[in-house]
């Protein structure tokens, strides 16, 4: 089967590039031609995304938009497995060429601003249907900006994304609650899988640790929505009720950063038990040394997480979380198994306090979370992904271009 990976970018900037960087290289393994067919080449400073050796790349700014749809129909695709483009227009043009899986990493077409989530009068996640009463929505929750412009133009912007997400073959996504936002608003939507992106990884010993402080850790972009200032003022409540000091480090970067570090000095200088690191952002060898050292991921997402891929992640290592309640996290984390979760309506400080307090105030508990997180995360692994994957694209394709010595399920 000859598929064209199709998206916006080639530089590895989020989860999304990091799935593809996993991907691809797996389905090439299992006899699939791939080509990687693109809009935009991204920051020079990031790495790019590799690709199985020999395929094609076509990128759309440096050809032309006419030039690079030709080559894409003389390459002659069996299956367009699509991440979403920048310019509709370019979409629905690329999508005469070839049926096409879109693959919904997140609120793409259903949303003004991405974010699927209110900011104003408190931050808490927003479950409406997409339509034009979002209009009405956007100024009062501070959904995005105050230009009037940018809102009509992101509105039309998703409308036409929506548009065309009703041509696409199928649709699959990472978790229940993305489903259940397709077909809320009427897409052809097909589970796939609950998957994480990582690859398949050795089990890891599980044993009872009476530490003598506990270390816990942020991983992601550092924005409102992502929640790190509500973990950082969660922390003085933490350290009164578990009477050991707090290890926290805050890995990733973004716009927030730098309030998050003055807010971080703060609570140092008035709680000397607890010590606060930001490392920026780090490779993946890096990461699972870091995990191997953690006792608990925080995940204090106020927005309602597509996923929330870090959870399964940081479970592969034996790493329980504390979360909110919002979004695809509940997918993975499941009060008193791998972890606890607080309400994310609204979610709070002293909610997300408590989830922390309760894996962390015995150890016995926080052993058994250990345990848990292992075996949850265990469900979520790339061979699963891949196979779901394959009956898709062969039930799309009607199943006559199967992959060279891949077995049929």
């Amino acid at each position: 089967m000859r598929i064209a990976i199709a998206y916006s970018n080639r530089r590895k900037v989020g989860g999304i590039e990091a799935y593809l960087a996993r991907v691809m290289p797996e389905l090439s393994r299992l006899g699939y031609t791939l080509a990687f067919w693109h809009e935009v080449e991204g920051p020079d400073y990031r790495e790019q995304i590799g690709l199985p050796c020999g395929a094609p790349i076509w990128s759309v700014s440096d050809l032309g938009t006419e030039r690079a749809l030709a080559v894409l129909r003389e390459w002659h695709p069996d299956l367009i497995y699509s991440h979403g483009l920048l310019d509709p227009k370019l979409e629905s043009e690329m999508l005469k060429v070839a049926p096409a899986v879109f693959f919904a990493h997140g609120y793409y077409g259903t949303c003004i601003s991405g974010g699927k989530a209110f900011k104003y009068p408190v931050a808490k996640p927003c479950d409406r249907r997409f339509g034009w009463q979002c209009l009405l929505q956007y100024y009062p929750h501070r959904c995005g900006g105050l230009s009037p412009m940018t809102l009509f133009k992101l509105y039309n912007l998703q409308s036409k994304r929506l548009d065309n997400l009703h041509l696409y073959a199928c649709i699959v996504t990472h978790s229940d609650h993305m489903v259940n936002e397709c077909i809320k608003h009427g897409l052809p939507a097909e589970y796939a899988y609950t998957f994480s992106y990582h690859q398949d990884s050795e089990e890891k010993a599980i044993e009872l640790r009476v530490p003598s402080a506990w270390r816990l850790l942020f991983s992601g972009r550092m924005d409102h929505l992502k929640g790190g200032s509500i973990f950082l003022e969660a922390l003085p409540k933490i350290i009164k009720a578990i009477d050991l000091p707090l290890q926290v480090t805050f890995a990733g970067d973004g716009p927030e950063r730098k309030r998050w570090e003055r807010e971080a000095d703060r609570i140092r200088e008035l709680h000397r038990e607890i010590k606060i690191e930001f490392t920026g952002w780090i490779d993946q060898h890096r990461m699972r040394s870091l995990l191997n050292d953690t006792d608990l991921i925080v995940v204090p997402s106020l927005w309602p997480e597509p996923f929330g891929l870090v959870g399964p992640e940081a479970g592969l290592m034996g790493v329980p979380a504390a979360a909110f309640a919002v979004g695809g996290i509940r997918d993975w984390l499941t009060d008193g198994v791998n972890g606890f979760l607080a309400s994310g309506d609204p979610p709070t400080s002293e909610g997300l306090a408590e989830a922390i307090v309760k894996c962390l105030s015995d150890a016995a508990v926080h052993a058994r979370l250990q345990r848990g997180a292992a075996m949850m995360a265990g469900r979520f692994s790339l061979a699963n992904h891949i196979g779901a994957l394959q009956r898709v694209f062969e039930r799309v394709t009607g199943g006559h271009h199967a992959a060279a010595g891949l077995k049929q399920t």
